[in-house]
């Protein structure tokens, strides 16, 4: 059956690539790209929901999931690379048109493909990423004292307990009104790439480059302003990562946009998983054309 969820690896840039691919191939395409500490695991269910209309590509980044984690030394880990990365992937498997969703990390991968090549892209999917200095509350403090000092060994020992057992844990539990929906193989699955020799550099490098999304912004607030791209926010409302007042400020410069919260935290697809996929099907069946 063409909506039953394929698990495939394939050579990109040198890289083996692991990525999950479910649904018609002549139906309209939904990306989907994950976010921080975790990989297309977290698409699973939304996958299964979504694939019996739509064709859905979510791929692990180098050093996640399934994905090569190559040598520090032999790659470039940061969200630049990861763009080019899924960009090419996209290519290869010709895919040319299609629709984004942003989570997390997966946000500034994502806009650099939607700023890069407007031309691509059907709709834009946000579910707890950023394009906001609003965005970047409390949380991101020891982030940003990691920016301006990457000898600072205070800020990277805090930023080391957010991929912990228990940071990861508290990352998939925090603000969900019952936590006992939230499977515990989520963390224990991550922790399986976040194990790996270098990899807890990989994820400090990782924090260190996120400043250059935060340059970005504003030329991806432009790109919403002159594009007009049609918006779709689904958001876990209780969220400390990124919290509301990221999703909130997309309306200052989004014409086109559709918005629901969820009474949900980070990972909002755990929790409100069957609603976010609903609000998906209803905004995609409306907005991208079908061949």
């Amino acid at each position: 059956m063409e909506n039953q969820t394929q698990h495939k690896y394939i050579q990109i840039k040198g890289v083996n690539i692991f990525y999950r691919e479910a649904g018609p191939k002549d139906a309209p395409v939904l990306v989907l790209l994950h976010g921080y500490p975790s990989s297309s695991h977290m698409f699973r269910n939304l996958i299964a929901d979504l694939s019996d209309k739509y064709h859905l590509i979510a791929a692990d980044y180098p050093g996640y999931g399934r994905s090569e984690q190559p040598p520090i030394t032999d790659f470039d880990y940061t969200f630049d690379n990861f763009a080019i990365i899924i960009e090419e992937l996209l290519e290869t498997l010709g895919i040319n048109k299609y629709s984004l969703y942003l989570m997390d990390y997966g946000a500034p991968v994502g806009w650099r493909l939607a700023y890069k090549h407007p031309e691509r892209i059907d709709t834009l999917i946000v579910q707890n990423g950023c394009a906001y200095d609003e965005g970047l509350e409390a949380f991101w403090d020891p982030i940003k004292a990691y920016w301006k000092d990457k000898n600072d060994l205070v800020a990277e020992e805090t930023l080391k307990g957010f991929h912990s057992p228990d940071g990861l844990k508290w990352q998939y539990t925090h603000g969900v009104p019952d936590a006992s929906v939230i499977s515990p193989d989520n963390w224990e699955i991550d922790l399986r790439h976040l194990e790996r020799p270098e990899n807890g550099r990989i994820q400090l490098d990782l924090f260190y480059d996120y400043q250059t999304n935060v340059t970005m912004y504003p030329q991806w607030q432009e790109y919403f302003r002159t594009q007009s791209p049609e918006m779709l926010i689904v958001y876990g409302k209780n969220d400390y990562i990124f919290p509301v007042a990221g999703a909130e400020a997309y309306k200052k410069d989004v014409k086109n946009l559709e918005y629901h919260l969820f009474d949900a935290g980070h990972f909002a697809l755990e929790s409100s998983g069957t609603e976010i996929a609903g609000a998906i099907r209803d905004f995609l069946d409306r907005k991208v054309k079908r061949n």
